[in-house]
């Protein structure tokens, strides 16, 4: 529901974002393609980078990996997580 609720936000903000989990049961999940289409990857946790950089190295070879260390216990859209991703996320948008 994180990476969700970012790409909502930020799609509605006008910028071009996608939303990739690293579990096979995630309704997308990472893959070569959506890393060498972002310019700036958000991950939640450290765990989720680890997963990207060892299972993805060539795509994520120099890519810039972000964690934004947002436990996994918030629903979509949820108001609290909502302005957690927005104060972690802003500063890198410019």
């Amino acid at each position: 529901m994180r990476s969700c609720t970012a790409e909502t936000i930020f799609a509605a903000e006008g910028y071009s974002v996608k939303s990739a989990g690293t579990s096979k049961s995630a309704t997308t999940t990472i893959s070569d393609e959506i890393i060498n289409w972002a310019d700036l990857i958000f991950a939640m946790e450290e765990k989720h980078k680890v997963i990207i950089t060892n299972y993805f190295p060539d795509s994520s070879n120099g890519k810039r990996i972000i964690v934004l260390n947002i436990p996994d216990n918030y629903y979509y859209m949820e108001d609290e997580l909502v302005e957690l991703l927005k104060e972690k996320i802003k500063p890198y948008l410019s």
